[in-house]
């Protein structure tokens, strides 16, 4: 199924793209998105914490993926 992969922050600089189209299985969890996404693009590794939302909604690592959810990767922000 197709997710869209909205990309904010370091994230969006990393992957060169403010979204992104990303295939996965029925019933992937937000676990298992996060290590197929390490897998694909392996320079996501150098965040060192981000937060997941689901459809506008912050996400847990247990949180079951539908088709046409649209996933946002959110770094920590940090200035002054």
């Amino acid at each position: 199924m197709n997710l869209k992969v909205l990309l904010f922050g370091i994230s969006k600089e990393l992957i060169g793209a403010t979204s992104i189209v990303f295939s996965v299985s029925s019933n992937t969890t937000i676990l298992e998105f996060k290590t197929q996404l390490k897998k694909q693009y392996p320079q996501v590794t150098e965040i060192n914490s981000y937060a997941i939302a689901v459809n506008e909604s912050y996400a847990s690592n247990e949180t079951v993926l539908k088709e046409n959810d649209i996933i946002a990767i959110i770094p920590p922000v940090s200035g002054g």
